[in-house]
């Protein structure tokens, strides 16, 4: 189901655990093995302990704009070496790096990369969220939605590049990319209901998108304004696949 593909991640041997117990202890000897053993069997010479620190760092970072100054500055480690232990990160798939986009428009645009944890599992383990009730009690709920729609909408589309977009005024969209010439846009919002904002009509406006599409965890879908729906997250595929 798709709250224990988002509680437990996308690991089979953590999504088909006999219990979320189970599942968070799989995740966690599993972070250690990547840590101990993985990471240095690739030739990089970095204390598993500073790499786990730093992970969990990432992990209450989820879903924000790239800062190194601030990171490593909170880790005491210069810009440049945070800098190398995401790129380690995402080289092992562990994390995204969602690039901005900018157009040539009459607006200030982030230029800095959004950071997400791939899988909401490893995610969760690293936030210290064990089951359900937790994690819809946990202040980065909303965050780790968005990360877990993004990969689903990744997954089912497939496009060859995705961005985010936003505007140092407050515009944003949380995911954008071209499919068949046309552009798309793609909002995550952890509400049964959600409607759209202003925010959202300026990313249509100023990207020109063909459709926008609100993906929340309720059971409906709905037409909210001018080529702006609600989707469940569970419909996604269809998007794509009725082409």
């Amino acid at each position: 189901t798709m709250d224990k593909l988002w509680l437990r991640g996308g690991f089979p041997r953590s999504f088909l655990a006999d219990s979320d117990t189970d599942s968070a202890a799989w995740r966690e000897g599993f972070i250690r093995t990547f840590l101990e053993r993985d990471i240095p069997q690739l030739g990089i010479t970095i204390p598993s302990a500073a790499m786990r620190r730093f992970w969990t760092m990432l992990a209450h970072y989820h879903g924000q704009i790239w800062n190194a100054s601030e990171l490593a500055r909170s880790m005491g480690l210069t810009d440049k070496t945070v800098r190398s232990y995401l790129d380690i990160l995402s080289g092992t798939y562990m994390a995204r790096q969602l690039q901005p986009w900018y157009e040539n428009i009459r607006k200030r645009q982030v230029k800095a990369p959004k950071i997400y944890l791939r899988d909401t599992g490893l995610l969760h383990s690293l936030l210290g969220i064990t089951d359900q009730q937790n994690l819809f009690g946990h202040p980065r709920v909303g965050a780790s939605w968005e990360g877990f729609a993004i990969e689903q909408v990744l997954m089912s589309a497939r496009p060859p590049e995705a961005y985010f977009w936003a505007t140092h005024s407050g515009a944003e969209i949380d995911l954008f990319f071209l499919h068949r010439g046309k552009r798309y846009g793609f909002e995550a919002k952890f509400s049964e209901t959600p409607g759209a904002t202003k925010s959202m009509r300026a990313a249509m406006e100023s990207l020109n998108l063909h459709h926008l599409w609100i993906i929340h965890p309720g059971t409906q879908a709905y037409p909210i304004d001018n080529d702006i729906d609600a989707l469940p997250l569970k419909e996604v595929s269809g998007i794509f696949s009725a082409e």
